[in-house]
């Protein structure tokens, strides 16, 4: 019997994005800001700003991206391409170089199960990953994520609790799993840092919830959506620590389509 991550495995970017709702289906709701109004005002100035009046509320979102990536206390140049399709996971698939030679791969969480496969010239595994706690670290990716998805923020059961005038955590359910993602908003509604716990072992010890974050340093608009495009991530987030050893992802989105 094929195994569920086997399945896994073969949903690729192409597949993935192609299972969501074709154009004859009925259209997704648009967004109205006036259905803002219950929010917390932080809330309410930062989905103001991602989306603009009478977008479809996407479920999907298709990047192109380029940046650095830490490898062995490294940092190396990648490019990569990545779908998020919010009711079934996603599939990140990139290239990069070690040595000078090329590494390629993907981390993909798909229908429950996750899992990482990188190989040197495509063919010597490097790095690989599978299992329950790289499941539920791929799923909190994918929670913090919904930054590049910020249409799925306003669905039915998302809650809001308001920090300060700047920050606001949105609760809400990520493939059966809860999230609780607290955004930091400047004046002007753009997002400058998104935190949250994630389930991982970023020292090496054995897995745990621990903080990791994003710092927004540049954002852009697509197809009505204003989202992040240029970031920093890593683990620690808020600590001394993730500038001296959790940051481990830099990336500029050069592209983004919505569906």
């Amino acid at each position: 019997m094929t195994s569920n991550a086997a399945l896994a495995k073969r949903v690729s970017i192409a597949s993935l994005w192609q299972a969501t709702p074709s154009g004859d289906e009925p259209g997704p709701a648009r967004f109205r800001p006036e259905l803002l109004t219950p929010l917390p005002a932080v809330a309410r100035r930062y989905l103001a700003c991602a989306i603009a009046p009478s977008t479809p509320l996407a479920t999907a979102v298709r990047l192109w991206m380029h940046g650095h990536i830490k490898l062995a206390d490294k940092w190396h140049p990648f490019q990569a391409e990545e779908v998020i399709r919010w009711e079934r996971g996603f599939v990140w698939r990139a290239n990069t170089w070690m040595q000078g030679l090329p590494i390629f791969g993907a981390d993909r969480l798909v229908d429950g199960v996750g899992e990482m496969r990188w190989k040197l010239l495509g063919l010597l595994p490097v790095m690989t990953g599978a299992g329950d706690d790289v499941t539920r670290s791929a799923v909190g990716r994918m929670q913090g994520e919904v930054v590049w998805l910020p249409g799925v923020l306003c669905r039915p059961g998302v809650t809001w609790t308001a920090l300060d005038d700047a920050r606001v955590t949105a609760h809400f359910m990520a493939l059966g799993q809860p999230a609780s993602l607290t955004l930091t908003v400047g004046k002007d509604g753009r997002l400058e840092q998104a935190q949250l716990k994630r389930w991982g072992n970023p020292a090496g010890e054995a897995y745990h919830q621990v903080d990791f974050g994003v710092l927004v340093e540049a954002s852009d608009t697509f197809g009505g959506y204003t989202i992040p495009t240029r970031m920093r991530a890593g683990w620690f987030f808020g600590s001394d620590r993730f500038a001296r050893e959790g940051e481990f992802f830099r990336c500029t989105i050069d592209r983004a389509v919505y569906r």
